[in-house]
């Protein structure tokens, strides 16, 4: 496998890493001020996107039919693919574990403008943006911000899965052709 998909591969990984953490810390009392600032959101998606994008890219130009890729998932190491493996579950789990602690009619997406406080408000009777108090504000803002802190986590742990499987392929796609 070449080096520019271990490196593309290791930087999602290290990226998935390091937003899932982030992302347990929110369960932690004392770290919601580090997921206040708006721009933690931005901070994850941003290069998700262009990291998940590069890595659609490598898969199709790999081309492989899904018995040929998960033939080179496989002949990663074994610690790579348990790396990529408690990645995604911990991402899954991150998540799954949100959805069901979350109330139906809970208020949701905490945000601060002009220093007013507002939320997301689902319940069909008062659906839409209400304004909030402070402490309503820092109690909802850790949980408003994990999901999109641990959705990125996600998707950069399959980019990486996805690259690794596919500079695994054309390292074999060369074997072949070269004899």
């Amino acid at each position: 496998m070449g080096w520019t998909f271990k490196l593309h591969g290791g930087i999602a990984a290290a990226l998935s890493t390091v937003l899932l953490a982030l992302a347990a810390l929110t369960w932690v009392p004392g770290t919601m001020g580090w997921f206040e600032p708006q721009w933690t959101v931005a901070v994850a998606f941003v290069p998700a996107f262009l990291i998940c994008l590069a890595a659609i890219g490598r898969m199709i130009l790999a081309s492989g039919d899904k018995h040929a890729l998960w033939q080179a998932f496989r002949c990663l190491s074994g610690r790579v693919q348990a790396g990529l493996g408690a990645l995604a579950v911990a991402g899954v789990v991150i998540v799954a574990i949100h959805a069901a602690g979350s109330e139906p009619g809970r208020l949701q997406d905490a945000e601060k403008r002009d220093n007013r406080y507002y939320a997301f408000d689902p319940r069909p009777d008062t659906r839409g943006t209400v304004e909030i108090s402070k402490s309503e504000y820092l109690a909802l803002l850790p949980e408003s911000r994990r999901t999109f802190i641990a959705i990125p986590g996600v998707l950069l742990a399959a980019a990486s899965c996805a690259v690794l499987t596919a500079g695994e392929l054309r390292r074999a796609d060369r074997g072949v052709a070269a004899r």
